[in-house]
């Protein structure tokens, strides 16, 4: 009699002799090394089938992870306390002129990846007159465990090199 089992790998139907058991081969099919099981009772021989992949599982994890991610996000990007004194104006201001340099940063960083270095030019001019305020930007980028969304599907080592190059240009 003789062992009959599907390689882990490529799924091939493989029969190996008995003696084989409980030791490991080579599939004949995509040659990786796979473990020949012991043969079980004939009554549990038979084929078994899997159970078949429950979609909406899947797609509602895919949502859940991604509404982690947004508040993630969100949470990290406050920049007050809840139940923290509202800002004065004059923050308030220095505060949108940060939050526009962020942006400036995040388009020239992006546009310097797409090798649109036209545009990426028109914005450096207004990102290195900010200077200290761009080199902590550039800090919290760097430093970020969830990358800014725009920057999310850039190589980490590319970013790395475009930051880099932007603060030596700042000084």
């Amino acid at each position: 009699m003789s062992i009959i089992f599907n390689c882990e790998h490529c799924g091939k139907k493989i029969k190996s002799p008995d003696e084989a058991a409980g030791k490991w081969g080579k599939c004949p099919a995509c040659h990786n090394k796979i473990f020949v099981p012991k043969p079980t009772n004939e009554e549990e021989e038979g084929e078994l089938k899997l159970a078949p992949i429950d979609e909406s599982e899947l797609e509602k994890q895919k949502r859940l992870l991604a509404e982690t991610y947004r508040l993630t996000h969100d949470i990290m990007s406050e920049s007050r306390i809840p139940g923290e004194a509202a800002e004065k104006p004059e923050t308030a201001a220095s505060e949108g002129d940060d939050e526009r340099l962020m942006t400036d940063v995040v388009t020239y960083l992006r546009l310097m990846a797409d090798g649109e270095l036209d545009q990426a030019e028109k914005i450096l001019k207004r990102i290195t007159s900010a200077g200290e305020r761009t080199l902590k930007i550039l800090n919290d980028i760097t430093y970020s465990e969830i990358p800014e969304p725009e920057l999310a599907d850039i190589p980490k080592q590319v970013l790395s090199g475009l930051i880099r190059t932007l603060r030596g240009r700042i000084g």
